[in-house]
């Protein structure tokens, strides 16, 4: 059973169902496997708790 764990910022509910939908379809292509065994967790961290380029996503222009 493939778990697919997606590290992001915060995103709208329907985003996930379209992501979680598209990565589902993908396993089920790609192994043949009934999309049941697909299991996708979202960790959202938010844009104060991380950064790049040395600088909080917070602060970051959108």
């Amino acid at each position: 059973m493939p778990v697919v764990t997606v590290l992001q910022g915060p995103r709208d509910v329907q985003l996930k169902r379209d992501l979680i939908s598209k990565i589902t379809d993908a396993f089920v292509d790609a192994y043949g496997i009934p999309a049941d065994t697909v299991q996708v967790w979202f960790n959202e961290v938010p844009a104060d708790s991380w950064g790049a380029a040395g600088k909080l996503i917070a602060d970051t222009p959108k």
